[in-house]
């Protein structure tokens, strides 16, 4: 068996790697196989309800389970479904193996963390962070891929699907760290949980974040095309400089969190974001200066979620598994809430109106952090589990 930490780290690199693939191929294949905008909406509607089955599931299973064993089965469901994927053309068919893509994304999500927190004891920030750079990485691969060099989108899903394949083959191969101690109920597990006012502020922090961060992906061409007159090619460069800042952020930015800072960096992050994004909105800016806006809107919010999602981890050591599948269930919540609150505010005033939304709700989280410091200061002590929830 492989018990070799770096390959357990690049398996779970290469796994986040492509969910951002997973989550991608609908917005850059969609012209290619002809879907409507009706369709899109349907397609991404049904993988978050895979994901949102899965990432919960995984990750109260990685508490008992070993997670390598949890991602090789998430890696063989992906790796079919890739390959599956419009090979016929009904949709019903297809919108069903979107299910299965959310769900084999939604156990990358809910098992990679909580491995890479097992195996590292020190720097849990810096690798979570670059953990989800190749999120990132994965979404701006596949948009170049299949976007400028123009390349068949089923020969990119054949492709996607056999080194997903030989990700499931490494972790059918490998062993994570054995869990040490007695693994309490999923009964107890929940019943501590439900009563844990950290977890319920952590888990409103990432919903703001994720969707902020997703909306703000669907709305840049828009934006910029109307408001600053950029064109087709021009705009999707502006989303390519977002994105770029996300994906440098979760690198640089990586290397000065620690452990008794990541609070700190947490309220940064959200008043950092909150500032450009309005500077982005509402400041009169010449088209240089708004690349360099979008790149440092998305450097600034590019840790906050792994921030946030390591702090977790460091507060329920002993299930950081199920923890995080609570946590992570944030991700659709923002990413259903936020967007859909934009569309409101778009048809009721304006879409510039629509668009104060975002610096708004990183506002918000940025005083809900500030208001909610002893809960989430990781010096303080992380909870006794045990004890807690045996009374």
């Amino acid at each position: 068996m492989i018990r070799n930490r770096a390959v357990l780290t690049a398996g779970a690199f290469g796994a986040m790697f492509f969910l951002g693939v997973g989550t991608a191929i609908v917005g850059a294949a969609s012209r290619n196989i002809g879907l409507s905008p009706s369709q899109i909406g349907l397609m991404v509607s049904i993988q978050n309800v895979g994901f949102i089955i899965s990432v919960l599931t995984v990750g109260v299973l990685a508490d008992t389970i070993q997670k390598t064993r949890l991602l090789a089965v998430a890696s063989l469901v992906l790796a079919i479904s890739f390959g599956l994927f419009y090979s016929q053309d009904p949709f019903i068919l297809n919108l069903i193996i979107m299910l299965v893509i959310g769900i084999g994304i939604g156990g990358y999500e809910g098992a990679a963390d909580p491995l890479l927190l097992d195996i590292y004891e020190r720097r849990q920030s810096l690798v979570i962070s670059v953990n989800h750079f190749f999120v990132t990485f994965g979404e701006l691969l596949i948009a170049l891929y299949l976007i400028f060099l123009q390349m068949d989108w089923r020969t990119s899903m054949v492709q996607s699907a056999a080194a997903v394949l030989l990700l499931a083959a490494i972790f059918a191969l490998s062993r994570g760290p054995e869990k040490t101690g007695k693994s309490d109920s999923l009964r107890k597990r929940f019943d501590f949980l439900k009563t844990q006012r950290p977890l319920l502020v952590l888990f409103i922090l990432a919903a703001c974040v994720v969707g902020t961060e997703l909306a703000l992906i669907g709305v840049i061409t828009s934006f910029l095309m109307e408001f600053h007159g950029f064109t087709q090619v021009t705009s999707k460069l502006g989303l390519i400089a977002f994105l770029g800042g996300v994906a440098i952020g979760r690198l640089i930015l990586g290397l000065f969190t620690h452990r008794d800072l990541l609070y700190r960096f947490i309220l940064a992050t959200f008043g950092l974001t909150a500032l450009s994004l309005g500077a982005l909105f509402f400041a009169p800016t010449l088209s240089p200066l708004t690349y360099a806006l979008l790149f440092l809107s998305g450097g600034t919010i590019a840790i906050t979620f792994p921030l946030i999602i390591t702090l977790t981890g460091l507060k329920y050591p002993e299930m950081s598994g199920t923890a995080l599948g609570v946590l992570k269930l944030g991700i659709p919540a923002g990413g259903i809430v936020v967007p859909f609150l934009m569309s409101i505010l778009a048809g009721a005033v304006s879409f510039q109106a629509s668009l104060a939304l975002l610096p708004f709700v990183m506002l918000l989280g940025l005083i809900l952090a500030y208001t909610n410091k002893a809960d989430l200061e990781i010096d303080s002590g992380s909870p006794d589990f045990t004890r807690d929830a045996s009374g």
